[in-house]
């Protein structure tokens, strides 16, 4: 068994932070329950490259899931979400503040017809607070929550992480929550409302960065690869023109000396190193720049330095670690064959371990859910297509 096959989900969310979450928790055995707009669907479906009938967007976040199409404007479509989520453990929601309220779906209306339910909203801002109304996307959390501030190289402006950090991160906290919450149910009996800020997500980020500024009051600088607190620890150019990063404590100093040809006595205590920055950065780049990254990372391998190839996509997607341990799987999709997928970081001792399952075809599952989990017979289902509620 899967350690959540017990569970089921009403995912009510699109486009990728909460998709990402109940994609998790799919992934580990919970039913999801997508619920898209009857026509269109999760607007990512149409987002490029475009692979058959959907997106590879698409595809990335919503393995593994159930889809239903329900027009939330129609009282019918509104009936049978209020319907799923007296059978539901979680309600995963992302609609702009007071949408779901105005509909008759917030979480006072649905928890009193299921007191276990778990409600969760992920929004931009959160539910209060003088931006709750705001609009945003990734990259102005990124840019708001300070992330940014901090990504790019000396001297130069922000940059933005090469991943939607703020939407992966805030699905990581979010499926989280989920989980704390269902944990804590377990005591109380009761589900609870869980309001989430994609904001907040990104400035809880900022840890290290926010415990320097309280410490010492500094706003922390760009520093491009290089690690505010600790030297050597930065992306290095080789001879062949790639890119190693290294990063070496006290302990791994005098082995990397070694490996390199350089005398780093006087260096070892790393609050030495850090002083004289740039000192010890011109003596590393000048060895290192005469090795092809081969060899260095033999050297440093060798020497028990901590180091790793700055690789691209494709060359970690073909790391033969990365193979051993299982992470690219794929599944079979109408009119694209088997498509490759990553698959969850997670193996089980005591469970079965993740397992990618293709992503459903726009309202897919509509009939089975409504008849198999609601009861509705053949002639209720076909009236509510009349009357274009699913």
């Amino acid at each position: 068994m899967k350690p959540l096959e017990h569970l089921t989900i009403l995912d009510l969310s699109r486009v990728l932070a909460c998709p990402f979450a109940s994609m998790i928790l799919a992934e580990l055995g919970a039913r999801v329950i997508k619920v898209e707009q009857p026509g269109s669907g999760d607007e990512t479906r149409g987002f490029e490259p475009q692979l058959a009938r959907d997106s590879a967007y698409y595809f990335a976040c919503n393995r593994s899931k159930e889809s239903i199409t329900v027009n939330l404007r129609s009282a019918e479509g509104r009936e049978i979400v209020r319907r799923l989520s007296a059978k539901a453990d979680v309600l995963v929601e992302n609609f702009p503040v007071g949408t779901l309220s105005r509909h008759g779906l917030d979480f006072a209306t649905l928890s009193s017809l299921n007191p276990r339910l778990i409600y969760v909203s992920c929004t931009g801002f959160g539910q209060d607070g003088p931006y709750a109304h705001k609009k945003g996307y990734d990259t102005v959390f990124q840019a708001m929550g300070g992330i940014m501030s901090l990504t790019g190289e000396r001297g130069g402006g922000p940059v933005k992480p090469g991943l939607p950090v703020a939407d992966l991160t805030s699905g990581l906290w979010v499926a989280i929550a989920i989980l704390a919450s269902l944990a804590g149910r377990e005591q109380t009996g009761s589900g609870c409302r869980v309001d989430f800020s994609m904001l907040d997500g990104q400035v809880s980020l900022l840890t290290l960065a926010a415990a320097r500024y309280f410490a010492l009051g500094e706003v922390p600088p760009r520093l491009g690869t290089e690690h505010p607190g600790r030297v050597p620890s930065a992306t290095f150019r080789c001879k062949d023109g790639k890119y190693a990063h290294i990063t070496a404590s006290d302990q791994h100093w005098l082995p990397l000396c070694k490996a390199l040809g350089l005398d780093g006595a006087g260096l070892e205590k790393n609050e030495t190193r850090v002083a004289k920055r740039d000192e010890v950065m011109r003596a590393l780049t000048g060895k290192i720049s005469a090795l092809k990254r081969a060899e260095l990372i033999a050297k440093l391998d060798e020497a028990d330095v901590p180091v790793g190839p700055v690789n691209d996509v494709a060359e970690i997607l073909a790391d033969p670690h990365v193979r051993a341990r299982r992470l690219v799987g794929s599944f079979d999709y109408p009119g694209v064959g088997e498509f490759r997928a990553l698959a969850l970081p997670y193996k089980f001792l005591g469970f079965d371990d993740p397992e990618i399952a293709a992503p459903p075809a726009l309202g897919e599952h509509t009939e089975a859910v409504l008849s198999g989990m609601l009861g509705y017979s053949a002639g209720e289902i076909a009236a509510l297509r009349e009357k274009r509620a699913i």
